[in-house]
């Protein structure tokens, strides 16, 4: 296992540029003149109720918006609301640290770590990832760019790649990871994390291809998602093609 450079994992996380949803999501906050609910978010964004919570979750862990219960006046649990912070800067935040600690453990306690490590990610993949409406599903080419819209906002930095010459394969080029510095000393369970979540939106897109596997680092900052399924890319339609 690599030495940890322990300044750095106490050093304060960096802001990174919030991605176009989020980043639309904290000014709706921000214009709205009461908290609002998940719900609200939703129907005013056009997200699903999951990816909407998940950004409001996010703001939130990031210091840029609070949440709390707000009362009902029908009977009914109470729901949860969100409103953007005021404007005194957030506190320091220690993500890698906890990242770390936690990416740790797994790796140490657990009997099968890339295993655990994979079923996460395939929960919270099918979590982030909107449902097709009933007998509905996408082709492998949209299926594969709604994946890399997801990877495009968490921070990956995605290209889609075109496979072999019978459209059987293909792959996602992530040229970045949000997460490299505790992927390099735990790939075992990071990098197994992101697979799962690949799986996991692919699954619940009901798409026809999965996530096959991924090769970390197969370049310089660039890691390799292999795709597969029954039915491939055909030469006439690409991932980021004309429809």
């Amino acid at each position: 296992m690599a030495m940890v450079d322990v300044k750095a994992l106490l050093a304060p996380d960096a802001s990174p540029p919030l991605g176009q949803r989020r980043a639309g999501v904290l000014d709706l906050l921000r214009a709205a003149s009461s908290p609002v609910s998940v719900r609200e978010v939703a129907d005013r964004t056009g997200l699903h109720p999951n990816t909407a919570r998940f950004h409001l979750d996010a703001l939130v862990d990031g210091g840029l918006a609070t949440r709390a219960t707000r009362s009902r006046s029908a009977p009914g649990r109470p729901c949860m609301a969100y409103q953007a912070t005021g404007g005194g800067a957030p506190g320091r935040r220690q993500y890698r640290l906890l990242a770390e600690m936690l990416a740790s453990l797994i790796a140490g306690v657990l009997p099968e770590p890339g295993e655990a490590a994979a079923e996460a990610g395939r929960e919270w993949g099918r979590y982030i990832t909107e449902r097709p409406a009933p007998f509905q599903r996408p082709d492998a080419c949209g299926a594969v760019e709604g994946l890399a819209a997801i990877l495009q906002e968490l921070g990956f930095a995605p290209e889609a790649v075109a496979g072999r010459a019978d459209g059987a394969g293909y792959q996602l080029r992530l040229r970045q990871c949000p997460f490299r510095e505790v992927a390099e000393v735990h790939p075992e369970v990071v990098c197994q994390l992101h697979l799962g979540l690949m799986q996991g939106a692919l699954d619940q897109m009901r798409a026809p291809v999965t996530a096959d596997r991924l090769q970390p680092f197969a370049e310089a900052s660039v890691c390799v998602a292999h795709l597969a399924g029954s039915r491939g890319l055909t030469a006439e339609r690409r991932p980021g093609s004309a429809r």
